[in-house]
């Protein structure tokens, strides 16, 4: 959520399918397929569509470790202060055998059966919105981030790095689908969710709400809790370093373009994209209307900002009466902005209209997942066919009835199992936003189904690990690099592959491959990714590509920061066996 941090931070209708199978070294078609839209019936129920391949000049099979973590990492370039980055050693790949033995040789006999990224977390923020909860650095540093204004400089800089990815790590095959894993937007407002679509299908964006001349917000305010980075005041984080720029938000709310991917992309949905900053069910209508309003409360004691900060990690405010009644009774302390309706929180429906929309179509499938169907059936979860042999599972693991912790409905739960059950003979890989620790949310009540049992995240293992089919489980939410073996029941097993976000450093995505050993066993590679700006930034440069490597660096620095995001080695790069089913 907006950082308030968790506990759980600790750890078909188809005509035609695109054949990805693998044969041999050439393991994937390069070419173009089609994702075709189900019948709404079908959809409802089955929802599945078909991933299509890149439209990029063929890769060479071989090894492709540029631009990849492999190669080289930001790393600090100074021991104290404000730390400055650089160019660092790569990290290396990491073997692990929990879930089956390595056996020699395979490294000559595998096929590539797929190969994708993921990109989670991406938190594209509307850095001037009301709402915010940044007056929570009050009581707790990382509750309001320094470089929150450069999320949207940031992705697109992601995206330049996947389509400058000439071919998968260990394979060489081609990348043939990106996946976001939740959490695309941050306060839950219109404005970002535009943002959202034409980072990743291509556009002009400009990353600004409120007033269109000038930046107005926390950073210009005068206010010392937060960095003034235009202002010579000597507010607190200067007093740790960080810099003086003259022309800074200027350049932070500056038109910028991204090209779009160049690849298929699929979304999944997290519960910032699905509850208003990320913890407060949908239903308050003073507080959607203070969210598109004039007023904006910047500053809180301390005292005030803990107890309701408390009030969110303890589930004890899903409905935002508490964090309503907060604003209220700071009426006059509030500063004046310009409204702007585009800061209204969108719903679920706004959400998958969003993803049909064909302005928003880029490299496809039609609706990124999503059909018609979804709308119809107010569901948010959907199959869709990766290879001849594998296919994805998008599920919604948001609690519509508010916190930032997830859960699942008794309903959405049988229709996987179905699904599992219906696909037995095809490897499956899962996707969500968050994790099986962070599936603890269970007490609050879905208003669309109120009587409807809400299941955790031990629950979904125990029911993935049921199914010998199931090959990983991927997600995001925790904002850090974690990988967990599953053993099921019956000799089955599963990878649940954590990745770590695109807001708090490392900032990184994923590329996983999926290769068959043709000796009994199946290895998944991880290799994560940074986005394409320098390590080195210079202060002078306030280009779309200079401000994105600034969004890197300050976010290195950011008060609260942690380099345990990026995990243990054997969380980042990896190969993962595991027996085939």
């Amino acid at each position: 959520m907006s950082r308030i941090r968790s506990v759980a931070a600790t750890i078909p209708a188809i005509n035609r399918r695109t054949v990805l199978a693998a044969t041999g070294a050439a393991a994937v078609s390069a070419g173009v397929g089609y994702a075709l839209r189900p019948t709404d019936s079908q959809a409802a129920t089955d929802t599945t569509v078909v991933a299509q391949s890149r439209k990029a000049p063929a890769a060479p099979l071989a090894p492709y470790t540029k631009g990849t973590t492999l190669a080289t990492v930001a790393a600090p370039r100074t021991s104290s202060g404000y730390r400055r980055l650089g160019d660092g050693p790569g990290w290396s790949r990491v073997v692990r055998s929990e879930l089956a033995a390595p056996r020699s040789g395979r490294a000559g006999r595998r096929t590539a059966l797929a190969a994708f990224v993921q990109l989670t977390d991406l938190h594209l923020t509307d850095s001037q919105h009301p709402s915010r909860l940044e007056c929570l650095r009050s009581t707790d540093k990382g509750a309001w981030r320094p470089h929150e204004a450069l999320t949207v400089q940031g992705a697109i800089s992601l995206v330049e790095r996947i389509n400058a990815l000439r071919g998968a790590p260990v394979t060489g095959t081609p990348l043939h689908f990106a996946m976001t894993t939740g959490d695309n937007t941050d306060n839950n407002a219109k404005s970002e969710l535009e943002w959202y679509m034409k980072i990743m299908s291509g556009g002009r964006i400009t990353p600004n709400s409120g007033d269109p001349r000038h930046y107005e917000g926390v950073q210009n305010s005068g206010l010392k809790l937060y960095w003034q980075p235009d202002s010579i005041l000597r507010d607190g984080d200067k007093q740790l370093g960080f810099p003086h720029l003259q022309g800074f938000l200027a350049a932070a709310i500056r038109e910028v373009q991204s090209p779009g991917l160049n690849l298929p992309w699929y979304s999944t949905v997290g519960n910032h994209d699905a509850l208003p900053l990320g913890c407060f069910g949908h239903g308050d209508s003073w507080l959607a209307e203070y969210a598109v309003g004039g007023k904006k409360l910047m500053s809180l004691s301390a005292a005030e900002g803990k107890k309701l900060q408390d009030a969110i990690r303890a589930n004890k405010d899903p409905k935002g009466t508490a964090y309503r009644d907060l604003l209220k009774a700071h009426a006059r302390d509030m500063r004046s902005v310009t409204a702007d309706e585009s800061r209204a929180p969108f719903t679920q429906a706004d959400y998958l209209r969003a993803h049909l929309d064909p302005a928003h179509r880029g490299n496809g499938p039609v609706g990124h997942g999503y059909s018609t169907a979804n709308l119809d059936a107010g569901t948010q979860y959907y199959t869709f066919r990766i290879a001849d042999d594998v296919i994805g599972i998008s599920i919604d693991t948001t609690d519509p009835g508010g916190h930032y912790n997830g859960s699942i409905g008794t309903t959405q739960l049988k229709w996987l199992d179905k699904q599992l059950r219906d696909n037995k003979d095809s490897h499956v890989i899962v996707f969500s936003h968050h994790t099986s620790q962070s599936m603890a949310n269970t007490s609050n009540v879905d208003p669309a189904h109120p009587n409807e049992r809400r299941h955790n995240g031990q629950e979904l293992v125990a029911l993935l690990g049921s199914h010998a089919n199931v090959l990983a489980w991927v997600n995001g939410h925790i904002h850090r690099n974690y990988i967990t073996p599953h053993k099921g029941s019956g000799g089955h097993s599963f990878w649940e592959i954590s990745t770590a976000s695109h807001v708090d450093y490392p900032q990184l995505a994923r590329v996983i491959e999926i290769t068959d050993n043709k000796d009994g066993t199946l290895s998944l590679f991880t290799t994560l990714v940074e986005s394409a700006a320098p390590h080195r930034t210079d202060f002078a440069d306030l280009t779309q590509t200079g401000l994105a490597a600034l969004y890197r660096e300050l976010s290195f620095n950011a008060p609260g920061s942690s380099t345990a995001l990026s995990g243990d080695p054997n969380d980042r790069n990896t190969e993962l066996v595991l027996k085939k089913g």
